[in-house]
């Protein structure tokens, strides 16, 4: 079984136009770009047979290459990250068992999230697409109630039955609680971390299928999934001590900081 990896990147964020580019300070006080840092998470993942950047921009190329990075050059006709990475897959001839999609505004990822949704993959052959969730302490629940009270579009949430499979995934914080919890305190909100792994049929429908009102309005590209009863595995996974938060906005460059400084992470 084949593994490939993907980090999709775009200049032209809407959210934060550029940030693959942005400089992240480490613990040592090494500056290091958003891409550097997802590539560095990525050569971390064991059982990867190749990793890719996928990009339309020059710019985002050029650094990929200046640390050694294969890169893809996708179109810019791409709506996401889903789209960039079948059509990479495409362009590298379809020859993988499984896609991994490992976004690049996610440099603290740990490897064994992605490991999981491979072994996951692996264990339910009817899956054709998995996902990772983490559990929220009450200080990760309330970071994602401080981002939605100050209007900012923070981290996506997720709700799932008791077989693991999607119900729906959303930027409001779901499922409701009105309850306080200590910090450390686990909550009944899952983060859900935007990694994905796909076999490549599910993959290759993908852009052929239109978005439908529930992806356009939570701009999701997950829902594209749900929206046409395609199954989507959402695998619990472990921090074992690690912190996660993806780089949505400019807020959030300060915030990663510190928790590479905590962490120990150059």
């Amino acid at each position: 079984m084949a593994t490939l990896l993907v980090i999709p990147a775009r200049h032209a964020s809407t959210r934060y136009p550029g940030k693959a580019l942005v400089e992240l300070t480490g613990a040592t006080g090494q500056r290091k770009t958003l891409i550097r840092r997802s590539w560095d998470a990525a050569t971390q993942v064991q059982g990867i047979d190749r990793i890719v950047v996928a990009t339309d921009d020059a710019r985002i190329r050029d650094e990929a290459k200046s640390f050694g990075a294969e890169v893809v050059m996708t179109s810019q006709a791409c709506q996401n990250g889903t789209e960039r990475c079948a059509e990479a897959h495409d362009a590298l001839g379809q020859t993988f068992d499984i896609v991994v999609n490992l976004q690049g505004d996610a440099p603290l990822t740990p490897p064994w999230f992605v490991e999981a949704l491979v072994s996951a993959l692996y264990a339910h052959p009817t899956a054709e697409v998995a996902t990772p969730v983490l559990r929220c302490s009450g200080r990760a629940l309330a970071g994602f109630h401080d981002d939605r009270r100050a209007g900012r579009v923070g981290a996506t949430t997720a709700v799932f039955g008791i077989d693991g499979q999607a119900l729906y995934f959303s930027k409001e914080v779901i499922p409701y609680t009105t309850r306080d919890f200590p910090p450390e305190a686990q909550t009944p909100v899952y983060h859900h971390v935007g990694v994905y792994a796909y076999r490549p049929a599910a993959l290759a429908a993908y852009p052929r299928w239109k978005a439908g009102p529930l992806e356009s309005l939570e701009g999701l590209e997950q829902l594209r999934f749900l929206e046409r009863e395609r199954p989507v595995l959402c695998v619990e996974v472990e921090p074992r001590g690690r912190q996660f938060w993806e780089l949505n906005n400019p807020e959030d460059v300060p915030r990663i900081e510190a928790m590479l400084a905590e962490m120990g992470i150059a």
